[in-house]
């Protein structure tokens, strides 16, 4: 940062900043859980000492606090994907249900949000679906932040609720489905090679909130990948050629993480089509009724507090799950 051509370009420095803030960030959060245990261990021995036990109760709720960040520590850790640093590109499909699979697809997109601000991550919204009665049909979000995409990508799924419906009448139970795709957000200093032969581009008008061109002009764009048959769009860009490369970085992203899944060499080697949702395997279940509860079906984590969940407590299942990966990958 001392030479004097550093701020020659001005995005390579920006993110050769952000990198070091992260390295120092996380350089600070050791040495904070070092410092905190030197002085819980200090404690303890002089309540031994002076068997003193009028302080036990603080030293185990020092401990027990000690013990949660140590647990966050060491969660990330495990983020040693090579794309887990990155930022994440999020997407919310409603399913099967109607009115109120798109309610619940809006209620998804308030817990990743509010989860997102928690972790002091930054949001932006790529393309978004409503429905002019309810919820969202599909939502699209940039989730900006150091590890945000390994964090999120235990998220990739099936997510089930179960509920008395506010659109029933009569009140009955209701089991309604939504997807949550997850993929990295490869920026443009990565290679990734995509042939142009291979992509299908349309214009269409958008619709929606997103300024003065909204319903004025063809702005919005679809992008496929023919050989995959994947499929993403972007709408809430100001210009039809901002929209486009907004695209693209979802489509790059998106075949990086089916690469990765499929465990090829090359994106060229991706074949068959992507864009079908299978709504035979949710990961987890939200219940409202007739008891409250969140349960991951993959690692059996529960919490019976639905509403901290829904406000964006997911650190127990997202942990949970790079906990189990990497177990699996151990053995």
């Amino acid at each position: 940062m001392l030479d004097p051509s550093f701020w020659d370009n001005p995005k390579e420095a920006q993110k050769f900043n952000q990198q070091a803030k992260q390295v120092k960030d996380k350089l600070k959060g050791f040495q904070e859980i070092e410092q905190k245990y030197e002085d819980l261990m200090s404690l303890l021995e002089m309540a031994m000492e002076e068997e003193d036990s009028s302080i036990e109760k603080e030293i185990k709720k020092e401990f027990e606090s000690l013990q949660q960040e140590l647990d966050q520590l060491t969660v990330a850790t495990l983020l040693s994907g090579e794309y887990d640093g990155n930022n994440g590109i999020l997407s919310i499909h409603s399913g099967a249900g109607g009115l109120d699979s798109q309610d619940w697809a809006e209620m998804l997109l308030r817990m990743y949000t509010r989860w997102a601000e928690k972790k002091g991550f930054r949001i932006k919204t790529l393309d978004i679906l409503r429905d002019t009665e309810a919820g969202i049909k599909n939502v699209t979000l940039l989730v900006e932040g150091q590890n945000a995409y390994g964090y999120l990508k235990s998220e990739k799924g099936v997510h089930r609720i179960v509920r008395i419906s506010p659109f029933d009448p009569s009140g009955k139970r209701h089991t309604s489905f939504a997807s949550v795709d997850v993929m990295p957000d490869i920026d443009e200093n990565m290679q990734v090679s995509i042939n142009p032969s291979d992509l299908r581009v349309d214009t269409y008008r958008a619709s929606g909130a997103g300024g003065q061109h909204v319903n004025k002009t063809d702005s919005a764009i679809r992008i496929t990948h023919i050989p995959t048959g994947v499929v993403v769009q972007c709408q809430n860009e100001r210009s039809q050629h901002s929209n486009k490369e907004t695209a693209m970085r979802l489509l790059m992203g998106k075949l990086v993480e089916l690469k990765e899944q499929e465990q090829k060499d090359k994106i060229e080697d991706l074949k068959g089509d992507y864009s079908q949702i299978s709504w035979g395997s949710q990961i987890r279940s939200y219940v409202f009724h007739p008891y409250n509860m969140v349960k991951d079906h993959r690692t059996n984590a529960e919490m019976g507090n639905i509403q901290a969940v829904m406000d964006g407590e997911l650190d127990l299942y997202i942990n949970a799950y790079l906990k189990q990966k990497a177990i699996k990958l151990d053995e």
